[in-house]
């Protein structure tokens, strides 16, 4: 599989970043790469492709959220950006022939706008009573890479590629000039983190809930369910992680429009990455 990210796709992943970027831990800007962008990609593809590439720790930088909190984000190296982007690309052709339809994040085609029309026309057309609104608190931070990397391996057989997986999960980050290690998660900001958020979500998640009908955008889900009693039973036992916090859970009556749970997030609020939802 790794035969498919061949300098041409690693050409295309460079020309589809942001030039105004910030730049990782290597200080290399989009500008910098490509005033010897053919060697350099040269270089990158021999490197990969003999196992000679290594990983950098993520830059952690920190934004601030709507609930008043901040979100850790981790800004990649340069040629970490350009080799998870066309390892995503290759990614993509598999995992989109698997996932659900109903999934809506960080998809080729499809955006948060695409989960309500979905939710909207079930709500009118269907049999529902209520919505479960839920949403994954710290997912991408309490993401567990065994798991993650078991997932991945019951579809990607090419070690090579597994073996970069692993590579980027344990970098570890640079914050205050200090390097730490991450046992757990996957840095927001990357470019293939959100393959494989949605990828633990689809067998931790999507494959595991026994409900009718369920639209989901990154780590905040809505389920139409025709009782209450299941929609409730629909957020017990899912194995988000040992140390991950159960998820803000609101059921909203679809009849008297009430909102009957308590702890709801603020839409804008939930740990679900900028552009998700």
């Amino acid at each position: 599989m790794l035969h498919h990210v061949d300098v041409d796709r690693l050409r295309e992943a460079y020309r589809a970043l942001n030039p105004k970027a910030a730049a990782g831990v290597d200080r290399v800007t989009w500008e910098d790469y490509g005033q010897e962008l053919e060697g350099n990609l040269e270089d990158l593809h021999a490197r990969v492709h003999r196992g000679a590439y290594r990983a950098r720790p993520s830059r952690r930088v920190f934004i601030p959220k709507a609930d008043g909190g901040q979100r850790p984000l981790g800004v990649a190296a340069l040629e970490d950006k350009i080799l998870q982007r066309a390892v995503v690309e290759v990614l993509n052709a598999i995992y989109e022939a698997d996932f659900l339809g109903f999934s809506y994040g960080f998809r080729p085609g499809r955006s948060q706008h695409h989960a309500l029309d979905a939710l909207a026309t079930g709500i009118m057309h269907g049999k529902v009573d209520w919505v479960l609104d839920a949403d994954i608190r710290g997912f991408f931070d309490a993401i567990d890479h065994e798991w993650l990397l078991k997932f991945v391996e019951h579809r990607i057989a090419d070690r090579r590629m597994l073996r970069l997986i692993r590579r980027w999960l344990k970098a570890g980050v640079i914050e205050d000039g200090e390097w730490s290690d991450t046992e757990r998660g996957t840095a927001q900001g990357a470019s293939i983190s959100p393959l494989l958020a949605n990828v633990y979500l689809h067998y931790v998640f999507e494959c595991a809930t026994n409900v009718k009908r369920g639209d989901a955008v990154g780590s905040r889900l809505s389920m139409q369910c025709s009782t209450e009693d299941g929609g409730l039973m629909a957020l017990r036992d899912r194995p988000m992680g040992d140390d991950s916090k159960p998820p803000h859970a609101a059921l909203v009556s679809d009849r008297r429009g009430e909102r009957c749970g308590k702890g709801a997030p603020d839409a804008s609020g939930g740990d679900h990455g900028d552009d998700r939802c």
